[in-house]
C-alpha cells in the first residue's frame, strides 16, 4: 500500500449541500429558508432561550437563596505550607507570592491550621484561624492580623 492508494471508506466523507445554486439543483431561490421571518434573515435564528414569545423557562422558575453583597473572599493558605521559609523569616502576602505559595494577588490571605509547622516565623496576613495562632506560637513565631 501506498500513499496515493489511500482513500476515505465508503460512504464516510459527503459533500456540503450548496444552496442557491438555481431552481434545478431543488435548493434555488428562497434555499430552503421559506419566506420572510428571522430565518430568512441574514444572521437570522432566534437567540438561546427564546420560546417564541412563550415565557421563556429562565424566567418561569422561582429564584432561589441569596448572595451576600458584602462577603469576604479570602486566598487561603495553610501552615504545611510555611515550612518552606527561613527561621525568623516575615511572612507576609508578598513574601507567599515571592516563593510560589501563593498566585491571587488581589485578594486577602487567611492562614489555616491544616498541617504541622517546625520553623519560627513572624507571620503578619490579613487573617488568621485560631489553630494557626496556636501552632506558629508553639513553634515561636508571632501572629499579628494586618
Amino acid at each position: 500500500m501506498r500513499l496515493h492508494d489511500l482513500s476515505p471508506a465508503e460512504g464516510s466523507r459527503k459533500s456540503r449541500k450548496r444552496v442557491g445554486r438555481g431552481e434545478s439543483s431543488g435548493w434555488g431561490k428562497t434555499s430552503g429558508k421559506g419566506h420572510k421571518g428571522i430565518n430568512a434573515r441574514s444572521g437570522g435564528g432566534v437567540r438561546p432561550g427564546y420560546e417564541g414569545g412563550q415565557m421563556p423557562l429562565h424566567r418561569r422558575l422561582p429564584k432561589r437563596g441569596f448572595t451576600n453583597i458584602f462577603k469576604k473572599s479570602y486566598a487561603v493558605v495553610n501552615i504545611r505550607d510555611l515550612n518552606r521559609f527561613a527561621s525568623g523569616a516575615l511572612v507576609d502576602r508578598d513574601a507567599l507570592v515571592t516563593a510560589g505559595v501563593l498566585n491571587d494577588k488581589t485578594r486577602p490571605v487567611k492562614l489555616l491550621g491544616q498541617g504541622e509547622i517546625s520553623v519560627s516565623l513572624d507571620v503578619k496576613l490579613a487573617a488568621v484561624s485560631e489553630s494557626a495562632r496556636k501552632k506558629v506560637e508553639a513553634a515561636g513565631g508571632k501572629v499579628e492580623v494586618a
